[in-house]
C-alpha cells in the first residue's frame, strides 16, 4: 500500500511532462518570470541614471 506501482510513475510522469515539459504553460511563464528577475537585477546595477534622480518643476507662467 505505500509502494508506488508502474501506473503511478506513469501518472506522475505524464503530469510532470505537462507541466514542465516542451510547450506547457508553467515552463513559459517560469521563463517569463526569469527574464524579469534578470531585467530588475539589471536595472538595480544601472549606475547611469543614478538613484532616485527628482525632476525640477517649472513654475507655471502666467
Amino acid at each position: 500500500m505505500g509502494t508506488l506501482s508502474i501506473w503511478h510513475i506513469l501518472i506522475l510522469a505524464v503530469v510532470a511532462l505537462l507541466l514542465f515539459g516542451g510547450r506547457g504553460k508553467i515552463s513559459d511563464l517560469m521563463g517569463d518570470v526569469a527574464k524579469g528577475i534578470k531585467a530588475f537585477r539589471s536595472g538595480l546595477n544601472d549606475t547611469e541614471h543614478g538613484p532616485l534622480q527628482s525632476r525640477a518643476i517649472a513654475p507655471e507662467q502666467e
